[in-house]
């Protein structure tokens, strides 16, 4: 299954770059920002990441419930997001 997952914006390393580092669950990846391109992403904003891509900003109380919703799924959903979010590479 893959899901679109609330991720912590932590840095914007190149404001001249599609680029935000993001955290998930203590995993930090660099993301892809195209689809944000007129938003003004800053460490501590909250975005929906899905296959590398951060797809929309969302509020850390937005964020929040998400997590806690896929947590609910039970099994190992959120797990396997994470580790494929581990796994994930961009550049």
């Amino acid at each position: 299954m893959c899901l679109g997952v609330p991720a912590e914006v932590i840095a914007i390393p190149d404001p001249g770059e599609p680029r935000a580092r993001v955290a998930i669950s203590g995993v930090e990846r660099t993301v892809a920002t195209d689809l944000l391109a007129d938003e003004e992403l800053r460490p501590g904003d909250w975005v929906l990441v899905h296959v590398g891509f951060a797809l929309s900003r969302i509020d850390a109380e937005e964020a929040a419930i998400t997590l806690e919703q896929i947590s609910r799924l039970g099994g190992t959903i959120l797990d396997d997001e994470i580790a494929s979010f581990r796994r994930s590479v961009i550049e």
